[in-house]
């Protein structure tokens, strides 16, 4: 799979098999390096699991996994470790200490977040910018 933005990874189904076990309602972030963690699950038995974007396999119509133990149950073990996608959207977000857009949404290759993509408002509308030498500010609290 090439590169994904996370507001259409959180509409694919986490599937075991062709089984659906659930679906993403959020993806955490290491934004000092820009890098992808793993989604938060809300699963079928109405439980949430963090699933580690490195067990997992994702295509252009699921996020598939090999095996119902990657689910791992204790997300807030994770959610303390990394910050909220769902927090940060909206979010002011500054390039060499301007301001250069909210946050709308943003691209990822592998593990590595590329892109930003930022809503400009008015007639520069909305535009990607490397994610890179970006910091997010400004952002909500956290996801459950």
């Amino acid at each position: 799979m090439g590169s994904l933005t996370a507001s259409a990874a959180l509409h694919l189904p986490v599937r075991l098999r062709g089984i659906q076990l659930g679906r993403p309602v959020d993806l955490l972030l290491e934004t000092d390096r820009w890098n992808a963690l793993g989604f938060v699950v809300h699963c079928g038995d109405d439980s949430q699991r963090f699933l580690p974007l490195g067990a997992a396999q994702t295509t252009d119509d699921e996020i598939r996994i090999g095996s119902a133990l990657l689910l791992l149950e204790d997300v807030g073990f994770y959610q303390a470790r990394g910050t909220s996608y769902r927090s940060l959207l909206g979010g002011e977000v500054q390039r060499r200490g301007s301001a250069a857009g909210r946050l709308r949404d943003l691209v990822f290759t592998g593990g590595a977040v590329t892109e930003l993509e930022l809503d400009r408002g008015g007639a520069n509308g909305v535009v990607r910018v490397p994610a890179t030498g970006s910091v997010v500010v400004g952002s909500r609290a956290s996801a459950a």
